[in-house]
């Protein structure tokens, strides 16, 4: 369990580091691209998007659904409760860093 516990911290890590850089990216994103009204830039963001949902997606679900193919329903359930936890507690840190602002 404790191995199930930090596996489940690490991939919710590697993916407030992405949230965090996506999160960079637009809110310097009329700096870095100028002002852009065009198609682009609306296929653009629903790119992003569909990028961050697979990685994110794969990061947080990948391990279990693995698991869970493999008859190891258990221990894929728990991974998953243990992943939401912890995406929990990071935005409770992140809305507690905004509150205190």
């Amino acid at each position: 369990m404790l191995k199930a516990l930090r596996e489940s911290f690490i991939y919710v890590f590697l993916a407030g580091i992405y949230i965090g850089l996506v999160a960079l990216l637009m809110t310097y994103a009329d700096k870095i691209f100028g002002k852009v009204d065009s198609i682009f830039s609306g296929f653009a963001f629903l790119t992003l998007f569909s990028l961050s949902a697979l990685v994110v997606g794969g990061l947080l679900i990948g391990k279990p659904v693995m698991l869970y193919l493999d008859g190891k329903k258990k221990e894929a359930t728990f991974k998953l409760i243990a992943c939401g936890v912890w995406l929990f507690l990071f935005l409770l840190i992140a809305l507690s860093v905004l509150w205190l602002k």
